[in-house]
């Protein structure tokens, strides 16, 4: 049940005899209880985790004090683990945007109130602009079809609406009791999957691949999720450990994540991630070229030699090439560039007589590496984080 009661028009008074919601009202009066449209931030454009303070996240302004308390006596709705339903939505004023869903944690202490830590780090759901197909007590209703999460006992189902037309956002939070889930089945949840690499990156597609997780019994699928602060956005849903990324935004930058599933519902923790950027026209066409090249490989290791050309029309003063691994390798000493690595992600800066590269000019740089999976060609070259193209 919603700690925000639905919208309610007719008249008469409204006199709550549950002890949370009392003790609401005695913090924050009764307007909330019928005002659930009104639990917003107008100017959050995506950034939950940076404006609303942990045990503020079921009322992120003061008008909704009352209901971020904790309180045994919130009334609960019984959910069943892992079963499929229609989540609806009362779309009393339209708006285009995307909803997430979070549950909280295995083992969130319900006594404190609720910290973005309490959550999972990943929305166990996540749509985009749902048709309004619904009609409920107070209208027009947006409405999704969800597969529960895979939990037992009480949790909090805390909801993020973020508008695309504009910077607000909307939020509630759902005490619930699961039923179930993880009883005496498998509770092991499958590893990690490797950082994914990204390949064949045009102006709206990609191909992302990683190294598969593993499970005490099975992985049966993954989700693919772009990064964006509280507001992931799913992506692709395969079920093997590759995936076609399609409708993206031409000359726009992503950062992109996997988590596994098995059948019991369990969810790995994210993968690293990837970075890549689309090209800025439906041919994929780039004002950039790469080359990386292996001159040298024995076990172990590489010594490579990559080389940037502009193929622009104007010159590029002072550089920043941004590129993925994909077989785990480690850039260990570098020449002609300033080269630092965070996880599969790798940067390379100029160096003070190299900067400058002129319309249909190249530079090179080179370095060693190392590797146990072979020298294997990296993906999503981005110059300046523009993507470039791969001869």
């Amino acid at each position: 049940m919603l700690r925000r009661r639905p919208r309610r028009w007719g008249r008469g008074d409204l006199n709550p005899q549950n002890e949370a919601c009392k003790a609401a009202v005695a913090i924050s009066g009764k307007q909330p209880l019928w005002d659930w449209f009104g639990n917003l931030i107008s100017l959050a454009g995506g950034r939950h985790r940076e404006i609303i303070p942990d045990g503020e996240l079921c009322g992120p302004t003061t008008k909704y004090d009352g209901f971020t308390i904790a309180h045994a006596n919130w009334p609960t709705t019984a959910l069943q683990a892992n079963a499929q339903v229609t989540f609806r939505y009362n779309a009393w004023a339209p708006h285009p945007g995307t909803w997430s869903q979070y549950v909280t944690r295995d083992g969130w202490d319900p006594s404190q109130p609720l910290k973005w830590s309490d959550l999972e780090p990943a929305p166990f759901n996540a749509v985009t602009n749902p048709p309004i197909n619904g009609s409920g007590p107070e209208g027009a209703e947006y409405t999704w079809p969800v597969t529960l999460p895979n939990k037992s006992g009480r949790h909090i189902i805390y909801s993020i609406w973020q508008r695309s037309d504009s910077p607000e956002a909307f939020y509630n939070c759902s005490d619930v009791v699961f039923s179930g889930g993880n009883s005496g089945g498998d509770t092991v949840a499958p590893t990690a999957p490797g950082a994914p690499s990204a390949a064949g990156v045009t102006a709206s597609s990609a191909q992302l691949s990683w190294t598969a997780s593993t499970d005490n019994t099975a992985v049966t699928g993954y989700e693919v999720y772009r990064e964006n602060g509280a507001n992931d956005t799913l992506l692709a849903s395969p079920t093997g450990n590759s995936a076609t990324l399609s409708g993206l935004t031409a000359g726009t930058a992503y950062e992109v994540y996997v988590i596994a599933k098995d059948a019991a519902g369990n969810r790995s923790p994210a993968s690293p991630v990837a970075r890549f950027t689309t090209s800025t026209d439906g041919t994929g066409g780039a004002t950039c070229r790469v080359a990386h090249v292996v001159s040298t490989s024995w076990s172990g290791g590489f010594t490579a030699t990559v080389r940037i050309t502009n193929a622009g029309t104007a010159a590029v003063s002072g550089w920043t090439l941004r590129w993925t691994y994909g077989g785990g390798q480690k850039v260990t000493q570098a020449w002609n560039a300033e080269v630092a690595q965070t996880g599969a992600e790798v940067a390379a800066k100029n160096v003070s007589w190299n900067g400058s590269i002129a319309p249909g000019a190249t530079v090179e740089f080179g370095f060693n590496g190392t590797s146990q999976q072979g020298a294997a060609a990296p993906s999503g070259f981005a110059l300046n984080g523009t993507a470039c193209a791969v001869p």
